[in-house]
């Protein structure tokens, strides 16, 4: 199959985090937006959560209006949701499951049960013109509801891989790897374009990037972080670099390797 350049989606929510903290205007989203979108970031994604933790609708208005790279719009399967995208009218929503007690959001969507939750708003957004996505884990029935809601992509829940890896848990790793690329082989087929994040650093984001059937990583709270210590702008590059050098090595013949 034809392997395209990945995109990178950079989220910004935590940049909102931090100014939250003081209750200021600073460190401003919108900048780190415009920031990673000149360092080689092809999307922004930030998640507008009921409770307002960290990205806040005028940060919504601001992220259209002001940068000058796609919008990728986190949100819950509400009503209160679904009208806000109608109206802000963002290229790309990604639902996902959210829970006001959790950290971040943990595990994906469950498609299969809450199909008639999500069936008007995939289609209501649909028809506005918005393409969606669902955040869903890797396992076939989930993507099978995925493609019976009609949603035209999904993003592939990688935490588990991730915090096994991090951990050295690796036959956990090995397992949640394999279900990974089983179940981007089986999207793929199904003619669902395949996204992936959560909890991608360089390293995981250059493996998963060999996986010819993903076609963009959304990737946020690793790159903040990175950025306490080399910049937000070069903690892009480094991403960008580690997925390319992953992608090259996708189209290679089976045997050659990749320069380090």
């Amino acid at each position: 199959m034809r392997v395209p350049r990945i995109r990178l989606g950079i989220n910004i929510d935590h940049v909102a985090t931090l100014r939250n903290a003081r209750g200021g205007a600073w460190p401003d989203p919108v900048a780190a937006a415009n920031l990673a979108a000149k360092a080689g970031a092809d999307n922004i994604t930030a998640h507008l959560r009921e409770d307002r933790r960290h990205i806040r609708d005028d940060d919504i208005a601001r992220l259209l209006a002001e940068v000058d790279c796609p919008l990728n719009m986190e949100m819950a399967a509400t009503d209160e949701m679904t009208a806000i995208a109608l109206k802000a009218a963002p290229p790309d929503v990604c639902l996902v499951p959210e829970r006001r007690e959790e950290r971040t959001t943990e595990g994906g969507l469950d498609a299969v049960a809450q199909h008639n939750q999500l069936a008007p708003v995939v289609a209501a957004l649909g028809q506005a013109g918005i393409k969606v996505s669902l955040f869903i884990g890797a396992e076939r029935p989930q993507i099978e509801a995925a493609a019976r809601l009609a949603a035209p992509a999904i993003e592939i829940h990688t935490g588990g891989w991730c915090d096994a890896v991090t951990e050295r848990r690796e036959a956990d790793a090995e397992t949640e790897w394999q279900a990974i690329v089983d179940g981007a082989a089986f999207a793929h087929r199904l003619g669902l374009e395949v996204h992936a994040g959560h909890g991608l650093n360089y390293a995981t984001a250059q493996k998963i990037s060999t996986l010819p059937e993903i076609v963009e990583l959304n990737i946020g709270h690793f790159l903040v972080g990175e950025a306490v210590f080399i910049g937000l702008g070069e903690a892009v590059r480094r991403m960008r670099t580690a997925m390319d050098r992953g992608r090259d090595a996708a189209r290679l013949p089976a045997g050659d390797s990749v320069a380090s």
